[in-house]
């Protein structure tokens, strides 16, 4: 039976610390220090046993091994506090990890209390197998996220960011998120529902399911009790970095780490009002009429989004020439119909905004400014103020009410040219005319484009041969890959001469099918190359050579 690979036990790992306020690296040290017991699903686990409520069945599975185990090391935990041990003698702050004496506590084994009932038991193992098996990981994880050697300055920096908490709160959806993690790690609960049972009265519970602002308040209040509450232990720790990682919607805890080496301030960056300015922009076209006021902020926004030094710079970026407009000022019509082309390339222009915004700051603040004139605010801080309240609709909306995120508006779709080139390529156009291959698809989802006319010419030759077999087959092609360049097809071991790259060659399966029920579906006609491969029993290979080869490899 086949076990999980490194990276999907990873998961499971960081699945459990997570939810249990541990330090992920001691389940991979379990997992290596152990390698016991064998388990039905082929796996081996971390030397955990049964104890007390926690039955054999419960604890047979690698992911149930990994689940009791970081019980186990939270109980551990809990009893060596019950014993007078301080934050310090369980965590090096400097080095960021467990203390040699918890290792050895681990190594000697643990059986929980009676009083236990979801800790199982911790075989023993050998202290220098665990311990070394712990800093290799360990290791492997700050490399990874390029972490600072020195870890002294992190407890400071996080009761510093904790402490501002409170007046940075705007009731975000994962700002909440993150306070109601520090209280779900915090108080050793393993569920948000626990978490908000924990915080508000039990008649209170209901109206926080249909709306968790109603927790804000307690939230807000239980963070400002943690500075003085903080006795450095690693579940206090690993709280309050996941309450980082989750405020600043980063990667992981490593990042999160890393970033309170420069910056302990909970102020949010303006990208947290991204989605709201793109909300308001999609909404604009339709409550757009051609009013003055709305007419100036479009163009004010236009001006700011391209950088331009005035307004009449920015008329006539839009194709109206300002002398037009001073001259014919007696001239109703002319100015109507002037005004009518203005709104014209505005409203293409702001159609235009959600799929060219790059996040830019000159590109953000043309759209605040956008807001502030359309709805008439006074200042930009409270452009961003309603802004803020726009998020937190959307955080909450559902998908059929008026709050939630306008759908997006497909772009127009350019004509289709007479004929392919390395130059007007449409990733989602088929290759050819009504067929089932994509440009999409050949280039690796836009990523392999095409560098010269050939190899599109050779792209657009199997696709046609391609497109005869799928007919005959009766079933979708998945491509897995199809036009490489030199770079990527060294790397995944193609051959020096490989029809990859020169563009007219697909790997593809179908899905129920082998590849040899392809291979012999295709044999009797096809006209170029054609493959399978044993050790990769769905697969198949064509290409459109001008000979016919035959292989299996």
């Amino acid at each position: 039976m086949a076990t999980l690979s490194p990276d999907q036990r990873n998961y499971y790992y960081l699945l459990e610390a997570e939810r249990a306020g541990i330090h992920k690296p001691i389940l991979t040290a379990l997992y290596q220090a152990h390698s016991s017991p064998t388990l039905p699903d082929g796996e081996t686990g971390l030397g955990i046993s049964p104890a007390n409520r926690v039955s054999l069945a419960q604890v047979n599975t690698f992911p149930e091994q990994v689940q009791y185990a970081a019980n186990a090391i939270r109980s551990v935990t809990d009893s060596l506090v019950a014993q007078g041990w301080q934050g310090a003698d369980l965590w090096n702050a400097q080095q960021g990890r467990y203390t040699d004496q918890f290792l050895e506590k681990v190594a000697s084994g643990y059986a929980p209390a009676a009083s236990e009932p979801t800790a199982a038991r911790i075989e023993a193992s050998d202290l220098n197998k665990l311990r070394q098996a712990y800093l290799a990981d360990l290791e492997a994880d700050f490399e990874v996220d390029a972490m600072p050697q020195n870890l002294a300055y992190l407890d400071r920096a996080l009761l510093t960011l904790v402490e501002r908490i409170p007046d940075y709160y705007a009731g975000l959806s994962h700002q909440r998120d993150a306070l109601l993690e520090v209280v779900r790690i915090w108080r050793e609960l393993d569920t948000r529902e626990a978490v908000i049972a924990s915080l508000i009265p039990a008649n209170k519970v209901e109206d926080a399911t249909n709306d968790e602002s109603v927790l804000d308040i307690p939230l807000k209040q239980f963070v400002g009790r943690i500075s003085a509450n903080y006795g450095g232990y690693p579940h206090q720790r690993e709280a309050l970095i996941r309450m980082t990682q989750l405020w600043r919607k980063l990667r992981t805890r490593e990042e999160a780490i890393a970033s309170l080496k420069t910056n302990t301030s909970p102020e949010e960056k303006l990208s947290i009002i991204d989605p709201a300015l793109i909300a308001f922009v999609q909404r604009l076209p339709d409550y757009y009429q051609g009013q003055g006021s709305q007419r100036n902020a479009l163009t004010e926004a236009f001006r700011l989004w391209r950088q331009l030094d005035s307004r009449a710079t920015a008329i006539v970026s839009l194709g109206v020439n300002p002398e037009v407009l001073t001259a014919s000022a007696t001239d109703r019509t002319v100015l109507v119909n002037l005004a009518t082309q203005l709104d014209r390339e505005l409203l293409s222009f702001i159609r235009r905004v959600p799929g060219g915004y790059d996040e830019r700051e000159h590109q953000r603040e043309a759209l605040i400014r956008l807001v502030q004139l359309w709805r008439n605010l006074p200042t930009r801080n409270q452009s961003i103020q309603s802004l803020l309240e726009d998020q937190k609709r959307l955080d909450q909306a559902r998908r059929t009410t008026q709050e939630a995120a306008p759908k997006p508006v497909p772009l127009i779709v350019p004509k289709r040219p007479a004929r392919w080139t390395p130059n007007n390529i449409q990733l989602s156009a088929s290759i050819i005319p009504d067929g089932n291959f994509t440009w999409a698809e050949a280039t690796h989802g836009g990523t392999r484009m095409p560098p010269n006319q050939a190899t599109v010419d050779a792209m657009v030759r199997i696709a046609r041969l391609a497109q005869r077999a799928r007919d005959r087959i009766g079933r979708p092609f998945i491509v897995t890959s199809w036009y490489r360049p030199p770079a990527i097809n060294r790397a995944v071991g193609g051959a020096r001469y490989s029809r990859h790259l020169v563009g007219d060659a697909i790997d593809f399966l179908c899905e129920g099918l082998t590849g040899n029920q392809l291979y012999w579906a295709i044999e009797p006609w096809w006209p170029g190359g054609l493959g399978r491969y044993i050790k990769f029993p769905y697969l198949c290979h064509i290409d459109a050579r001008s000979y016919r080869a035959r292989w299996r490899n």
